[in-house]
């Protein structure tokens, strides 16, 4: 079997410019606060398919769960754009946070329809706790996993305090983001997604050394993803990250989180996602490392 290469998810040119729509119950929430009303499940399949249908043709990957309509997604999407699949099990309550995550088996059994995914996805909830050392062997057994399977492993630790780091006033965040890049991206899964050091808020001097900071430990092609930043602090850090190093982005909310639950979906995509998406894509192309030369 010939070993997949980041290629399969990347610009021509080597760079990582890709669509995260895998968002479960946080979509939902999202879609409850902008219209005051939950919505049914064709209506996330709906928007995904919206999504999916503006953005993949200027992607190089989209990321998507296998809850809603993955073959429906996966069929929207056109041969320059690499579908990447979620295999993670959250731990989520109705309107909050992912608390815990674990390896979806329906994913990752024998035969199972990976809807002609070129890569798996992991979220990582990373935290100074006891169980720690667990979610290592978790995020092992994920890249163990993918590679069984032929494709590539997109590992993504997101970091969280502990209840005592809160309670003392010792939580860096920064510096939780860099030791779990640190510690996960040493196990070698084909990328590491991270955070945006500095939430985005920094100088452009002050991201660029953050990013480099991040570059200097992690051991494999890495991304940024967007996770709640402000669309224009966000098109301003992955300038940064690029870089610093990064080989791109892989982002939702800071595409199309403001045209979540308007009745014009296609509209605000067209006239707000679109534009943003073909900025970070010059960016990439511009300053993004190509994968192959980490």
């Amino acid at each position: 079997m010939t070993e997949p290469t980041l290629a399969a998810i990347a610009l021509p040119g080597g760079g990582l410019a890709m669509v995260a729509m895998d968002q479960r119950e946080s979509l939902a929430t999202m879609v409850c606060q902008a219209t005051g009303k939950r919505p049914e499940h064709q209506q996330l399949v709906d928007f995904k398919l919206a999504v999916a249908g503006a953005l993949g043709p200027l992607a190089s990957g989209f990321l998507i769960d296998a809850y809603h309509r993955p073959d429906a997604v996966a069929a929207s999407l056109p041969p320059t754009c690499g579908l990447i699949l979620a295999a993670d099990a959250l731990t989520q309550e109705e309107g909050g946070p992912v608390i815990e995550t674990d390896l979806d088996e329906s994913v990752l059994a024998e035969g199972a329809d990976l809807f002609g995914a070129a890569a798996l996805k992991l979220l990582v909830i990373w935290r100074r706790d006891g169980q720690r050392e667990a979610r290592v062997r978790l995020a092992a057994s994920f890249i163990a996993a993918a590679r069984a399977l032929g494709v590539l492993s997109v590992l993504e630790p997101v970091v969280r305090p502990t209840d005592g780091e809160w309670a003392t006033g010792s939580w860096d965040q920064d510096a939780a983001i860099r030791e779990a890049a640190r510690e996960l991206s040493a196990l070698h899964p084909s990328l590491t997604k991270v955070q945006v050091p500095l939430g985005g808020k920094g100088s452009p001097g002050e991201q660029f050394e953050a990013s480099k900071a991040l570059d200097a430990v992690i051991a494999t092609p890495w991304v940024v993803l967007s996770q709640g930043v402000d669309p224009a602090d966000y098109i301003l850090a992955v300038e940064a990250a690029c870089k610093a190093g990064a080989s791109g982005f892989l982002a939702g909310r800071a595409l199309w989180s403001d045209v979540v639950g308007r009745p014009d979906t296609l509209v605000g995509l067209n006239q707000t996602s679109v534009p943003r998406l073909e900025r970070l894509v010059e960016i990439v192309d511009r300053h993004g490392r190509p994968w192959e030369q980490r």
